[in-house]
């Protein structure tokens, strides 16, 4: 059975439909907006507490890593993720749920051979070229740009 690149092109029409740009924009922004809420609510409430404002932006930080990882095993992520599209990639909960989706979907193959080998399996190059790059750039500005 051989296809034509014509009838390919159809097959990949049909099977890959149009998204609606608007309304995938627009939960993006309030889903993305939403989580950035519920981060300034938080260093506000750390804050308040008495911390200080570094601190307290680093105790949001810590809680929104935690409650994405929580959400990514419980499956409330993906069904964020599946409303809010890329308003779920904000940085930190995106990473956070980068790393625990992997942990959640091979811990059944074992502690060692799935969770341990396949936990980085998505963040595991960000972590990597993340740190070549910020040794490179200490290094140019080491010797560079003191």
């Amino acid at each position: 059975m051989e296809i034509t690149q014509k009838k390919y092109a159809e097959m990949v029409k049909k099977a890959s439909p149009n998204s609606k740009s608007l309304t995938d924009i627009l939960s993006a922004f309030v889903t993305g907006g939403g989580i950035c809420v519920i981060g300034q609510a938080l260093t506000d409430m750390y804050s308040y507490l008495g911390l200080s404002d570094r601190t307290a932006a680093a105790w949001c930080t810590v809680t929104l890593v935690f409650l994405s990882a929580l959400f990514t095993g419980l499956g409330l992520y993906e069904k964020l993720a599946k409303f809010g599209g890329a308003g779920t990639l904000v940085p930190v909960t995106g990473f956070a749920n980068a790393v625990a989706s992997p942990a959640v979907e091979f811990k059944s193959e074992g502690y060692v051979l799935g969770l341990g080998a396949k936990i980085f399996i998505i963040a595991g190059p960000v972590i990597l070229y993340g740190t070549a790059a910020s040794i490179i750039y200490g290094i140019i500005y080491f010797f560079f740009l003191r």
